[in-house]
């Protein structure tokens, strides 16, 4: 066995074993912790496969940003965890075979006989001043710039609809108004009173 596979292995373990805790561990806090774990071993795989954008992404965009998130809400709400332990033993058979059915279906799409280095050769290694992001970079603004813009136009539309699904408007809430404020002149919001000076007695 060499070191890349060894490599592989212990982060495809470290990943099944995170994603195993995140569905079994009774307390959030610890299911939000192995959920990182399992992303940062996941980008492990990806750092394998001499994919470093998506290895960084994965790690600065879930990990640094989205688990960070989930792992504050989490903490700030106040969770009953006795209410969470109740339907554990009731729903245990049915999440067994929902999971060894999907573990089945994997198995067939990404089994040794549709995937492996039998069927797919093994990624071609590369000098040391490749740039996998300038690689991907090309790729979506050349090959695949129309599917690029569409899913930004689709993601921005998405944007525009979740803010104006949330925006509440109350009628009773004072909102400062910049235009009528710079449009305001020095009279109509200063007046100069004079009084005449009174002796000190």
């Amino acid at each position: 066995m060499t070191f890349v596979q060894f490599l592989f292995y212990f982060y495809a373990s470290l990943t099944v074993f995170g994603a195993l805790m995140v569905i079994t561990v009774r307390n959030p806090v610890h299911a939000v912790l192995a959920l990182v774990m399992t992303f940062v071993s996941a980008a492990g795989i990806w750092m394998l496969l001499e994919a470093e954008f998506l290895a960084i992404a994965l790690v600065l965009v879930y990990v640094g940003a989205v688990m960070v998130l989930f792992l504050f809400v989490v903490m700030m709400l106040d969770i009953n965890l006795a209410r969470l332990k109740e339907g554990f033993i009731r729903y245990l058979p049915i999440g067994i075979a929902v999971a060894v059915s999907l573990a089945v279906m994997m198995i067939m799409v990404v089994g040794p006989e549709n995937f492996g280095i039998q069927v797919i050769a093994e990624p071609l290694r590369h000098a040391a001043d490749y740039s996998n992001t300038a690689e991907l970079g090309g790729l979506l603004y050349t090959t695949y710039v129309y599917p690029f813009e569409i899913a930004a136009v689709i993601l921005m539309v998405a944007i525009v609809a979740a803010i104006l699904l949330t925006l509440r408007r109350r009628p009773n809430t004072r909102t400062q108004k910049p235009e009528e404020q710079v449009a305001v002149s020095r009279d109509e919001r200063v007046r100069i009173v004079k009084m005449e000076s009174e002796e000190k007695k």
